[in-house]
């Protein structure tokens, strides 16, 4: 059986992906203020070599754990009511890109996996 990622059409999706979700993500009031100062091109360039990785596909992720990369962020506030918020922005762009409901449920799981190390749990 195929990777997720294959599934959802490999680089090119992921990259289209990505883009769209930071797009939604800087334009949504609950959480654009954790992005304030971040170089967004080389932010957008983990996201996609993460989500390359999660969902099976090419391993070129070399960021930090999620608990680490994310610590500061939590220091600041963020919460659960913020991952919520970007689990939402994610399903609305794999809604948007048309993944079928199954593929967006999978990547929807995959995401949320990350939750508690997001969150310093």
């Amino acid at each position: 059986m195929s990777s997720l990622y294959e599934q959802i059409g490999g680089e090119g999706a992921v990259n289209a992906a990505v883009d769209i979700f930071y797009r939604k993500v800087l334009q949504d009031a609950r959480i654009k203020r954790f992005f304030d100062g971040v170089d967004m091109e080389k932010q957008a360039a983990k996201q996609k070599a993460f989500l390359t990785m999660a969902f099976g596909g090419p391993h070129n992720y070399t960021g930090e754990d999620m608990r680490k990369g994310h610590a500061h962020l939590v220091k600041q506030g963020l919460n659960d009511s913020h991952f919520d918020a970007v689990m939402e922005n994610l399903g609305a762009t794999l809604t948007e890109l048309n993944v079928p409901g199954n593929l967006i449920a999978q990547a929807a799981a995959i995401a949320e996996s990350t939750r508690n190390d997001v969150l310093g749990k």
